[in-house]
């Protein structure tokens, strides 16, 4: 679904990617995790073609997509819920869903389906549809994020530190989702600080450090090797 292969990034003088590598298929869940500084962000910015790739290659759906704009990958399924939730405050939880499906091409009708399975996802927002975004708890903007960019029928669903500031309870359901999304078909990439959290959700994991991939397999294994991991953390 989507691959990189030796990507580097810089953002000035500073390298932030060295010669990353990965695959993600459809219905895998693929964890990034790191310490704060470690190229987390900075990868999703590049694949998402918010950041300029230096070198290397992106491709998404059998296409290169390297040097695309960040606009035109959203419209062909490769989504981005950044971290910090970004959801428009003045716009009331249904328009904020509504406008994540605009521009999409698709018809009212599927709209229209898709609102009610973000409903049923978090039925929550249904209760406070009316209301606007900066009125919802931090648990709530950050459910509304992830369902507004599920309304643009992602591919690729990549999600930057999902459970910043949360309660448990809810990162918890927000985990519990993205897993069952991913269990339904969809390709997700995890940025999370919390990486136990994350092994914990994901079926495979990459450890970033200084820009560069100092881990990469499985879930379960790197799980199981924690304090190998947490060595990388710091």
């Amino acid at each position: 679904m989507i691959s990189a292969q030796n990507l580097h990034a810089r953002i000035g003088a500073n390298q932030v990617l060295r010669d990353i590598s990965f695959e993600l298929s459809a219905g895998e869940m693929l964890a990034i995790i790191g310490a704060n500084g470690a190229g987390k962000t900075s990868l999703l910015r590049t694949l998402s073609g918010l950041l300029p790739v230096e070198s290397g290659t992106i491709h998404f759906t059998g296409q290169d997509i390297s040097h695309s704009q960040a606009h035109l990958l959203a419209r062909e399924g490769l989504i981005h819920v950044p971290q910090g939730r970004q959801i428009i405050p003045g716009l009331t939880v249904r328009d904020n869903l509504l406008i994540g499906a605009k521009n999409t091409g698709l018809t009212r009708e599927t709209i229209a389906e898709l609102l009610e399975q973000q409903w049923q996802r978090f039925p929550v927002l249904k209760q406070r549809q009316q209301i606007s975004g900066s009125a919802l708890s931090g648990g709530e903007q950050q459910m509304l994020a992830i369902a507004r960019g599920l309304m643009m029928q992602p591919k690729v669903f990549m999600l930057d530190e999902p459970s910043l500031g949360l309660a448990p309870q809810i990162v918890q359901l927000i985990m519990t989702t993205l897993r069952q999304l991913a269990d339904q078909g969809l390709a997700i990439i995890l940025v999370e600080q919390v990486a136990i959290l994350a092994l914990e959700s994901a079926d495979r994991a990459i450890v970033l450090r200084n820009g560069e991939c100092a881990m990469a397999g499985q879930a379960r294994e790197l799980l199981a090797s924690r304090e190998l991991v947490n060595s990388y953390l710091s």
